[in-house]
């Protein structure tokens, strides 16, 4: 199967931190952060990954070249800046036809992307993402279901506990061809105007979750990496 993993992203909030790397290049434990989603990936039976690569994309290209842990890797380039959606869409042309998974190259999700497939497939959604149920935080906004199907997306705010978006998704290779502008958000044009109009699921994961974005998460990234010894 094949993998999409967003790894264009500037790092603004990193930048004092991580300056001359792609927020997905910094560093955790002696090693790029993506190096560790790209383990995940292929301990989760993933083939092909395609790189949706921009700011810097020769670091990465010249980390990962064009094959990695046995995966072959494809890069899709933006020249400008696509947005999530933009970048998905442009990415997903260079995926082989059925379901592709989505990724964020700032997080680390362990989701059993396996039993994410079976699900969607069960369900026959046109969208699944995966939900990491949260305690205590005010950074993610909130996801709301009956019977996994969602119903809403919530804004940020302080919640006391909820589901998460957890930044993996699976969808058809096509499912963005029919959007008209080039570069948009995937969350806000695309998740927020068609939640209760196609078949949306969230697929419900207990697994370690961690987003680099800011910098004491990053900071705690590198902290519990290390504790387990490292992640491969």
């Amino acid at each position: 199967m094949d993998a999409v993993v967003l790894a264009g992203g500037f790092g603004t909030r990193l930048a004092h931190i991580v300056s001359d790397v792609p927020k997905p290049m910094a560093p955790v434990c002696g090693k790029p952060f993506l190096e560790y989603v790209l383990h995940y990936l292929k301990r989760n039976g993933i083939n092909r990954v395609i790189l949706a690569v921009g700011y810097k994309e020769d670091v990465i290209r010249s980390c990962f070249g064009a094959s990695f842990l046995g995966m072959d890797i494809l890069y899709s380039s933006e020249d400008k800046p696509l947005f999530t959606g933009g970048a998905i869409r442009k990415a997903l042309r260079l995926a082989e036809d059925g379901p592709a998974f989505i990724l964020n190259g700032d997080t680390y999700f362990d989701v059993d992307l396996r039993a994410m497939l079976a699900f969607h497939l069960e369900k026959q959604a046109a969208l699944t993402i995966a939900a990491k149920k949260m305690t205590s935080f005010d950074r993610y906004g909130t996801i709301e279901s009956e019977n996994g199907r969602i119903t809403a997306f919530l804004e940020k705010r302080p919640t006391g506990e909820g589901e998460i978006n957890g930044g993996v998704y699976l969808m058809d290779r096509h499912f963005l061809d029919e959007a008209v502008s080039e570069a948009f958000s995937f969350e806000k044009d695309v998740m927020e105007t068609k939640v209760g109009v196609i078949p949306m699921y969230a697929f419900a994961s207990d697994g370690y979750f961690i987003d680099i974005g800011i910098p004491e998460d990053y900071y705690r990234a590198g902290k519990d990496f290390a504790a387990m010894g490292g992640i491969s």
